[in-house]
């Protein structure tokens, strides 16, 4: 069991698409699953214990709409790439909750800041066969992301 995970749920495409991959097993990554029905025993819902969560993503009227969508490096027609990468959290390990942030694939770093102080940290998020289905995903693989607003 891990002791940590990012806090937001994510509503994951059912074609995703990659970037570059590597094999080193490092342990230092974000982890990716499925989402699954948990402590639903009411008798109208408990069907629901152990099956996996799907999701809906909503469009708002007014201002111009901004949507990141994990695990895509291309936006889906009627909206404009504004950039893609990689899919960053906290670490699994670590007893603190974190979000995902869609990072840059060409992330710049802060002027005159000095490495490893262990403040906030960011790292790679991989997906995990189970109730994430693989396929379309692959286990072990860094989840791109692509950072889309309204054509």
């Amino acid at each position: 069991m891990h002791k940590g995970a990012a806090v937001d749920p994510l509503c994951l495409p059912r074609d995703p698409q990659w970037g570059s991959h590597n094999n080193w097993k490092d342990n230092f990554r974000g982890l990716l699953y499925g989402a699954e029905y948990k402590g639903v025993y009411s008798d109208s819902v408990s069907h629901l214990v152990d099956h996996d969560v799907p999701c809906a993503v909503c469009e708002t009227i007014g201002e111009k709409p901004v949507i990141v969508i994990p695990a895509r490096t291309s936006c889906y027609s009627g909206w404009k790439k504004e950039y893609s990468g990689y899919l960053m959290s906290g670490h699994h390990g670590y007893q603190a909750g974190s979000e995902y942030s869609c990072v840059d694939q060409y992330p710049q770093t802060v002027f005159g800041g000095s490495p490893r102080k262990n403040g906030y940290l960011f790292y790679l998020v991989e997906g995990r066969c189970g109730s994430l289905k693989c396929p379309p995903y692959r286990d072990g693989w860094e989840i791109t992301c692509v950072v889309c607003s309204k054509a």
